[in-house]
């Protein structure tokens, strides 16, 4: 969700300004839909594709999509994407939180803009277009194409992301939730193919969860055309919680790491990192699932629960 307020007036301006003519508003309905590059905007909504380009310039400077240039067979297309499902504007910036109110933080992080990884084949990286690096190089995890990814998938190793947290210095945190979709990674696949897959949050490992297998006994729910009938198809949606009790996955518990434990008030952001350890008992791999992919439309869902300072 993009968070305005009368706070950065100059942000506020930029985004109502891209918002300001229809032509703008139906291409962001589009995106909504899927991914689109410049040509197949303006065929869609029969407009020049001069007058796209120009609206696509306002919106990217707006921050509400993002544009890659991927090869064509004529040079270079401008692939575009939307950023935000939500805008929140607040007016009433005068208003006062009681102390001791709780309140919640949420952010969705892309499963793409992971920040350290480390990778064994099988594994490889697709879009609701098509691969984006070659499958079973883990050297292609570092190209620059990676933050565009809907499914991730590796036998062996770790995915790390920082997740950003915006909440007031003097907030006392209760609790942190984290959901995601996932299952284990088998050739093409098995519905019978174990992996334990572990969380860590700020270097402390959280918990493990065994995946049941690699789910391709029906097409998932969001897999696009492209993708085949034979691969992994959806995955089950775990959430783990971290509070002043233990952590729980699922609303079961499974350590008693708390929320203070994570020391989450003194770093601006939230280290995760999910990977099938070295010496894991099941080591069957692991499918990451984002928007475009599997049954849930969602990446990694972060959520903050705080009481006001």
């Amino acid at each position: 969700m993009l968070e305005l307020s009368f706070q950065d007036p100059d942000k506020l301006v930029q985004v109502t300004h891209a918002l300001s003519t229809r032509a703008r508003v139906d291409m962001l309905r589009l995106l909504s839909t899927r991914n689109m590059n410049v040509v197949e905007i303006a065929e869609t909504l029969k407009l020049p594709v001069s007058t796209v380009a120009n609206n696509v310039k306002v919106l990217e400077a707006a921050k509400l999509i993002n544009t890659e240039l991927l090869p064509a067979s004529r040079g270079a297309m401008k692939v575009c994407s939307r950023n935000y499902d939500d805008i929140h504007i607040a007016f009433n910036v005068e208003k006062t939180i009681p102390k001791g109110a709780l309140l919640s933080y949420e952010m969705e992080m892309p499963i793409g803009h992971y920040s350290d990884c480390e990778v064994h084949p099988t594994c490889g990286i697709a879009n609701a277009e098509g691969m984006i690096v070659r499958e079973d190089e883990p050297a292609s995890f570092y190209h620059p194409k990676h933050i565009g990814a809907q499914i991730i998938w590796l036998r062996k190793g770790y995915l790390e992301y920082l997740l950003p947290m915006e909440i007031p210095a003097e907030a006392r945190i209760d609790a942190l939730e984290l959901s995601m979709e996932l299952c284990s990674e088998a050739p093409n696949y098995d519905n019978n193919w174990p992996s334990d897959i572990t969380l860590w949050i700020n270097g402390i490992e959280i918990g493990t969860w065994t995946s049941p297998g690699d789910f391709g006994d029906r097409r998932g729910k969001l897999s696009p055309a492209w993708w085949p009938d034979w691969s992994t198809q959806y995955g089950l949606l775990k959430t783990w919680r971290i509070d002043r009790n233990g952590a729980s996955l699922d609303m079961q518990k499974i350590s008693d790491i708390t929320v203070g434990d994570l020391k989450l008030m003194q770093r601006p952001n939230i280290r995760l990192r999910l990977g099938v350890k070295s010496d894991a008992v099941h080591q069957g791999g692991m499918n990451l699932f984002g928007r475009q992919f599997g049954d849930y439309e969602q990446d990694i869902v972060v959520k903050v629960y705080y009481a006001a300072g």
